[in-house]
């Protein structure tokens, strides 16, 4: 299963520069740890103590995963995966 995780520009650093990461998974979570993997100094910036930062938002193909299931919300094969960290100032 390959799923396209978009990395903003504010935490590209962490991947080298890559915007976009290919991973497999099966829910959220699974995929997140795959990019975790990869590119380990991601999850400080993205979880804290298991959850994601009350700042950081991911969407699954447009839908905001607070919504539905968190990091168990199920991914289908060929989904996008966007992280967007909130950023100060409007």
């Amino acid at each position: 299963m390959s799923i396209t995780v978009k990395i903003p520009t504010q935490l590209r650093a962490a991947t080298g520069g890559e915007s976009e990461v290919e991973v497999s998974g099966a829910t959220v979570g699974e995929v997140l740890d795959a990019v975790f993997e990869a590119y380990g100094d991601l999850r400080e910036r993205i979880t804290q103590d298991g959850d994601l930062r009350r700042f950081v938002n991911v969407y699954v193909s447009g839908e905001d995963i607070r919504f539905q299931q968190g990091l168990e919300t199920a991914i289908e094969d060929g989904a996008d995966v966007t992280i967007l960290p909130a950023v100060a100032g409007g």
